[in-house]
């Protein structure tokens, strides 16, 4: 925001669309999943209107181009569990007969769900290089062991918490982000619940 009214992001207008949409829809989805269980999550329908027309201004800044035609551009209708939903959807297709990568904002019913599971974790707000992160998505292979399915992406706050002072014996996959000065790594979905859960992460079963 900025003067009451939502902005565009400056930071963020040298990476890409797919990034942009991205990041703005974790640290949306982020929230929402936060507040799932209070009953007048509806209420987040107008952080859902502030982020999303911050989102157009920013790709509106990155295009040199108007809001109103970012979003003739990307939007689109999903079904969810609650019925269809509009949203902000952009799509890179990939080579080799491989699925598309797609990122999309909005789309999340905001409905109280008494069962849902709190998991607290800090938003990462930094930035990559431009193209940078999409390149080695579009790779399409985990940076640990390999495995070429349910990839995600494991994020740090910044470097110097790879290397804190006093920590025990740094594991593979830090060592790795150390040696690449990346605050990002390309996982499967199995790596990534390994380092989550502090166990040692190992290739791929044959």
């Amino acid at each position: 925001m900025s003067k009451g009214k939502p902005a565009q992001r400056g930071a963020l207008l040298h990476d890409d669309d797919f990034t942009i949409v991205a990041k703005y829809q974790a640290e949306y989805a982020g929230l929402v999943q936060y507040y799932l269980l209070a009953q007048d999550v509806f209420r987040l329908g107008r952080l859902c209107w502030v982020m999303e027309t911050s989102l157009l201004k920013t790709l509106a800044g990155k295009h040199r181009s108007t809001v109103s035609a970012m979003a003739r551009k990307y939007k689109a209708t999903i079904d969810t569990p609650a019925g269809p939903r509009k949203c902000l959807q952009v799509t890179v297709n990939r080579d080799r007969g491989r699925k598309p990568l797609v990122t999309r904002f909005g789309g999340i019913p905001l409905k109280r769900i008494r069962t849902a599971v709190l998991t607290d974790r800090r938003p990462v707000m930094a930035s990559v290089r431009r193209n940078e992160l999409i390149h080695r998505l579009l790779a399409g292979r985990c940076e640990i062991c390999e495995d070429t399915v349910n990839l995600e992406v494991h994020h740090v706050r910044k470097l110097a918490d790879l290397s804190k002072p006093g920590r025990r014996e740094k594991p593979a996959w830090m060592h790795l982000m150390a040696m690449r000065r990346r605050k990002t790594l390309v996982t499967c979905r199995r790596c990534h619940e390994d380092i989550h859960a502090g166990r040692l992460t190992k290739p791929s079963p044959k």
